[in-house]
């Protein structure tokens, strides 16, 4: 009997998406500390904090999620995935209310940084609890939701810490995601159940046990395509606002009002893309086709910015804001599913560290290139990292 008939035996569809929410939830949290405390930046400042001092202090959580994904793959793929959701969370939890208490802004940076590094372990365990609960046919569609949790959590970052930070404080705002963390480490332990997998014994007989690194490109290939595609996707989320605002002579309220618009479309697309893959029955399929509307969209932006002709940049924008994200989720569930239940934390802990080094690049070096090319300049490079990409997606894999 295959996992996924052992899963659709053993538990209702109600359990099977009362899970996928709990995961949704403890990855929004987790982006909600990465990612939410650059909206810290404005309180921190007001207390005279120097901008290079404070960008460095928001900055702690991402060093640490980056540290630590891959580690927390492994542990994931020793003790399951409940586990690694309550201590994980637990930590994350603990590791905000500390920061919360201090007065010492390098004790601050130190706490941050231990939460960032505890949040990791969210990536990898919240995406196996798909994989291994939801069959082939509908598990493109559960991984598309549970990949809005990154938008949903920044979006949420945006809304609350800074407003909570200007009335009560840098400690107050970082409460919130102290809170959720705690709320969900007890979710995750009342309703998370490890998904079904084969003994050790037979994984080994079975060849589930082996490396899918050594003697297959398969899950190099998609790394590879993941971090070309995540080019786009961060230099239209990193510029979008200010160059809506300087080049295009939007207002803030007004161009920050379209960023979250494109945020909100931008994960419909993730779930989109993933019912579209099950419907085909592929994942590289559609990634390779999300990779080509990729170059077309953000080559035509690049050429309508340059022309200046917004009334046919801004709605490219839109559109370029909704592809570039698009093949996340296929990319994270093909990895999963390839690499197999014992190997898939890792797998998955390699596809996010990789993502995220590349995305972190982004402002600094596309920040130089806007400096002396101007916007169109980047979104065009962009574009020719998603040419690169195209041909490196590699065939379906069962």
């Amino acid at each position: 009997m295959t996992m996924a008939a052992v899963a659709n035996r053993d538990i209702s569809d109600r359990r099977r998406w009362s899970m996928l929410a709990l995961g949704v939830f403890g990855q929004c949290t987790s982006a909600l500390f990465v990612h939410g405390t650059a909206f810290l930046l404005p309180a921190l400042t007001d207390r005279g904090l120097h901008l290079a001092t404070a960008g460095l202090l928001v900055a702690m959580p991402m060093v640490g999620l980056v540290t630590t994904l891959i580690a927390w793959g492994w542990v994931v793929d020793r003790i399951g995935e409940r586990k690694v959701l309550v201590l994980g969370l637990s930590l994350m939890g603990l590791a905000a209310l500390a920061a919360a208490m201090t007065s010492s802004y390098l004790m601050l940076g130190a706490f941050l940084l231990l939460g960032g590094m505890a949040a990791a372990s969210t990536n990898g365990a919240s995406g196996r609890v798909i994989v291994g609960w939801f069959p082939p046919h509908r598990r493109g569609l559960a991984m598309g939701i549970r990949q809005t949790a990154q938008p949903l959590g920044v979006a949420l970052g945006a809304v609350t810490i800074p407003n909570i930070a200007a009335a009560h404080g840098v400690s107050a705002a970082l409460l919130l995601p102290a809170a959720m963390a705690a709320l969900g480490a007890i979710g995750c332990l009342v309703g998370i159940v490890n998904p079904p997998r084969p003994p050790a014994t037979d994984a080994r007989r079975s060849g589930l046990l082996a490396n899918p690194y050594r003697g297959d490109a398969t899950l190099w290939r998609i790394h590879g395509v993941s971090v070309l595609l995540v080019i786009p996707q961060a230099t239209v989320w990193t510029f979008a606002l200010v160059w809506l605002n300087h080049d295009v002579g939007m207002s803030l309220p007004v161009a920050g009002a379209l960023v979250t618009v494109t945020q909100v479309l931008g994960a419909l697309g993730r779930i989109g893309a993933g019912a579209w893959s099950d419907r085909v029955g592929s994942r590289m399929g559609p990634l390779r086709r999300v990779a080509i509307a990729a170059v077309v969209s953000m080559g035509a932006l690049g050429l309508a910015a340059w022309a200046g002709w917004w009334w046919l940049a801004i709605p490219l924008l839109v559109v370029a804001s909704v592809v570039t994200v698009a093949d996340n989720g296929l990319a994270f569930t093909a990895v999963a599913e390839i690499a197999g239940p014992y190997w898939s934390g890792r797998g998955l802990g390699v596809q996010n560290t990789g993502q995220n080094l590349a995305a972190a690049a982004i402002p600094p070096v596309f920040g130089l290139l806007i400096s002396t090319g101007g916007y169109a300049a980047a979104f065009a490079c962009a574009a020719l990292f998603a040419v690169c990409a195209v041909p490196l997606v590699p065939p379906d894999k069962r």
